[in-house]
């Protein structure tokens, strides 16, 4: 049920299933990941904090109108691919990689903005155009999703790459994309990967496809997350073997246990049970939002939820399927459960985006 509390000159907008459902499943991670990082109790702390600041931003971010947001979605899009420059240019690098900008106090990703301001962008440029979406219009939204596509694989980050990606196409589809448009694109997609294959992929992304297709090639070497996730996935049977009792988290032999493998904790420890528990709760969110869609007050915000919720959707199966084992692994936290504040803050602020949506209502309705 959407609340709109009235006081005498000021409304709060809430959602409380949406509220409660998500501090929920923030409170889970926090018991989770206490586990996963062996008692690190520096690494839940700083966790903690970025719950607490997510949840009031998010709540702070669910006042805003969603004319706001329509308003300044251009802007939004601007700054975020300003930021990515920044990053490619002067970031921090780990492992090779440029996809952070370290301000002191906290190290931001800065492709998890984008990943919201796209769809926002998107929406608002797309809301008011006639149906079926015409070829211009799909043109230059493909355009424009393609470029940053582009910037950030450049970081190199092909896994929110993908997602943002998916952020783009998810809006051009619901706005009204033809099937006739969508069956070609798949066609040629199929037709040209051989070329992507040879002149896109980096070696070591296509060294992860290759023990996706056989984990048997390289055990001890590219192989092995994803052998040792598939152990404690396994070896946690019905109810699992107790908590901090996980003895791949523990022994360390799972790679990662705080951030893209802590769903193989969660089954180690809690088994079936525990995983069916916590997918329940991403499930109602999944379900209260496309409700929440289905009821927004314009076509922007339907765009919006929807192309939001869909972005996170694709971030929970992506990191679930590279743990279990049915896409190769492209390093993707679970969202509100694995370690990291950018990813963490990014949902919060979209899910404050989509409370928004769904609880202004305009003062007169037809």
């Amino acid at each position: 049920m959407k609340k709109k509390i009235n006081f005498k000159n000021f409304s709060i907008y809430f959602d409380q299933y949406l509220f409660i459902s998500i501090t929920l499943v923030s409170i889970m991670g926090l018991f989770f990941l206490y586990s996963a990082s062996q008692e690190d109790l520096n690494s839940v702390i700083k966790q903690s904090i970025f719950v607490g600041f997510g949840l009031m931003l998010m709540f702070a971010v669910s006042q805003l109108d969603p004319d706001f947001y329509k308003m300044s979605s251009g802007l939004f899009l601007v700054v975020s691919i300003v930021l990515i420059f920044i990053t490619i240019l002067f970031g921090k690098e780990i492992n090779g990689a440029k996809r952070w900008l370290d301000l002191g106090f906290f190290t931001l990703q800065t492709s998890e903005i984008v990943k919201i301001a796209l769809p926002i962008f998107l929406a608002s440029y797309l809301y008011n155009k006639p149906l079926p979406i015409s070829p211009k219009h799909t043109f230059i939204t493909l355009i424009l999703i393609s470029f940053i596509f582009f910037l950030v694989y450049r970081q190199p980050d092909l896994g929110t790459g993908l997602v943002v990606f998916m952020a783009g196409v998810y809006i051009l589809f619901l706005a009204g994309l033809s099937w006739k448009f969508i069956f070609i694109s798949f066609g040629l997609i199929v037709l040209s990967l051989p070329f992507l294959w040879n002149n896109f992929l980096q070696p070591f992304q296509r060294q992860r496809i290759l023990t996706f297709l056989d984990p048997s090639s390289d055990p001890y070497g590219s192989s092995w997350n994803i052998t040792q996730s598939k152990i404690a996935i396994g070896s946690g049977g019905m109810s699992g073997k107790g908590f901090q009792e996980g003895s791949q988290a523990h022994l360390n032999f799972l790679p990662e246990a705080e951030t893209d493998f802590i769903f193989a904790v969660i089954a180690e420890e809690f088994g079936f049970v525990g995983v069916c528990i916590l997918l329940s709760i991403f499930f109602f969110i999944l379900l209260r939002c496309l409700y929440l869609a289905f009821n927004a007050r314009d076509r922007f915000c339907r765009l919006t939820i929807g192309g939001l919720s869909l972005v996170f959707a694709s971030t929970l199966f992506i990191n679930l399927g590279m743990v279990v084992g049915i896409i190769p692994v492209v390093g993707m936290p679970m969202p509100f459960i694995s370690k990291g504040g950018s990813s963490l803050l990014s949902f919060y602020i979209a899910f404050g985006i989509i409370i928004s949506m769904a609880t202004h209502k305009k003062l007169m309705q037809k």
